[in-house]
This record gives structure tokens, C-alpha cells and sequence, in this order.
């Protein structure tokens, strides 16, 4: 039986799906120079890079992001571990998809950090500002991930550049927070003291507030790391090169073994990238 009140409400619908539509094709109609010149530009700096990586012999690449590491951590063990993981999935036949997702992840932690530590500086420097930003902030890191892509994928397509900037969108969030939480947690005596020194808001800034608020800020850049794994992997249905095609493929033809190789091969990716960033975390507290 139907509830007459509840049917009353939905005679008059608030039809917000048609102005949705509506401002995304006022968008697509005006801006479509700007967003297929942004696409453009981004499909070439990703494929570019992975064309680059992957020009390196797979062995070879991995030999030197071992040394990379070694020379960055000091840790023979953990050098060790990234060559180990690297050569199994070499040995699965996963290398391509894994520098794809690397490239992805790479890209989408600089601009989403680039954008976010600023934004987190001026939020807490600017009550108003923090007040603007929360909701915002609340409304990305809340809605469900799967409802980012729709609105990305009409704006530009198929494609690594529609990957790369629904990725960023859901994986700066976190760092906003953390690089505010950490400058809002300095003692008060600490500023003072720099004050009382003559520092300039500037010298403040740099010397006293981030290097203070450097371990949260670090802390932020772990957990954006870690989201645009998860987000590049899911962006694959609109068609982000990553890893995310073999497990959409084991997926749809119910290839255990395949989804099974990919999600280690995920996995080990995920393990690499936050234990080098957990070391340097640890190592500047």
C-alpha cells in the first residue's frame, strides 16, 4: 500500500538531475576548448612518461629504482624487498600495467600535494577560509567514488587524463586536512618565541610553522599516495592504463588466476610506496 503523504512529496520533485545536465552542457558548449586542451596536454605528459619508462628494459628499471631507494632509505632490507616485489611482478607479466599505475599515482600525489599544502596553509591562517573549505572537503572525501567519474568522463572522455584528474579530486582532501591539523597544533609558546625574535609572517612560515607541521604534513602525503592507488585502479572504467585492466578483465570472464596475479601485483605496489614513504615519515620525527 502506498503512503499517500510520500506520494504527495514526490509529485513535486525537485528535478535537480535536469539542472545538473543542464550546467554540464552549458560547460561542454562554452569551455570545450579548455577541456580538450587540458586532456591533450595531460594525455601527453602521462603517456610520455610511461613511453620513457617503459623504452628501459623492465630488469634494468627495476635495478634502478632499487638503487634509488637504497640511496634515498639507506636500507639494504628494503631495497631488497622493492627488487623482490619488482621481479615478481615482472615474472607475472604485469611490468607495463605496473608503470602505467606508478606513472598515474606519481603524477596525481605532486598535483594533488601541490595543490593541497597551500590550500591547508592559507585554511589555517584564515579561519574564514577553513570554514568555506570544510563542507567542501567533507562532500569529496564522503561521496562515493564511483559518482566522480560520471561528471569526469562527459567533461573529457576516455582516457588517462580523466584518470589522472579524478584522482587528484579524491585524493587531495586528506592532505588539505593533515597539513591543517598540523599547523593549527603548534604550540602557541613556539610562534611566540619566533615573534619575539622579530620573524616576519614569512620567516614564520618557513622556519617555524612547516618544519614543525612537517611529520603531519608527511603523514598526509602517505595517505595521498595511498588513495590514488585505490583511485587509479577503480578510474579504469574510463580507461585509465593501470593495473585495474587485468582485474576487470579476471572480472569479466571470471579469470581467478588473472585477478589473483593483478591484485598482488597491486598489492606489492602499495606495500613499496608506503614503506618508503613510512621510513621517510619516521625518519623526521
Amino acid at each position: 500500500m502506498n503512503d499517500p503523504i510520500s506520494e504527495l512529496i514526490k509529485l513535486w520533485k525537485i528535478p535537480v538531475g535536469k539542472w545538473g545536465k543542464s550546467f554540464i552542457d552549458f560547460i561542454i558548449t562554452y569551455f570545450e576548448w579548455f577541456f580538450d586542451g587540458l586532456k591533450n596536454g595531460l594525455n601527453w605528459i602521462v603517456e610520455g612518461t610511461t613511453w620513457l619508462m617503459l623504452l628501459c628494459p623492465p630488469f634494468v628499471l627495476a635495478v634502478l629504482i632499487t638503487v634509488l631507494v637504497y640511496y634515498v632509505r639507506r636500507s639494504k632490507w628494503l631495497a631488497l624487498g622493492v627488487l623482490v616485489g619488482l621481479l615478481f611482478i615482472i615474472n607475472q607479466g604485469l611490468w607495463k600495467e605496473t608503470v602505467q599505475t606508478l606513472v598515474l599515482v606519481l603524477y596525481a600525489t605532486a598535483l594533488s600535494m601541490a595543490l593541497a599544502v597551500p590550500l591547508g596553509i592559507w585554511a589555517a591562517h584564515s579561519p574564514r577560509v577553513w570554514k568555506t573549505v570544510q563542507p567542501i572537503l567533507d562532500l569529496m572525501q564522503t561521496m562515493p567514488t564511483f559518482v566522480y567519474l560520471i561528471p569526469i568522463l562527459i567533461l573529457f572522455g576516455l582516457g588517462a587524463a580523466p584518470a589522472l584528474i579524478v584522482t587528484i579530486i579524491f585524493a587531495m582532501p586528506a592532505p588539505v586536512r593533515m597539513t591543517y591539523l598540523g599547523l593549527t597544533s603548534i604550540p602557541k609558546p613556539m610562534l611566540e618565541a619566533g615573534e619575539s625574535f622579530g620573524a616576519t609572517k614569512q620567516q614564520l612560515l618557513w622556519k617555524v610553522e612547516l618544519p614543525a607541521a612537517m611529520p603531519s604534513i608527511l603523514a598526509g602525503l602517505t595517505q595521498c599516495i595511498m588513495l590514488s592507488l585505490s583511485m587509479v585502479v577503480i578510474a579504469t572504467l574510463i580507461g585509465a592504463p593501470s593495473l585495474g585492466n587485468p582485474v576487470n578483465r579476471a572480472l569479466n570472464n571470471r579469470n581467478i588466476p588473472l585477478g589473483i596475479e593483478a591484485g598482488l601485483a597491486i598489492v606489492i605496489l602499495a606495500i613499496i610506496l608506503d614503506r618508503v614513504l613510512a621510513q621517510k615519515v619516521g625518519g623526521q620525527k
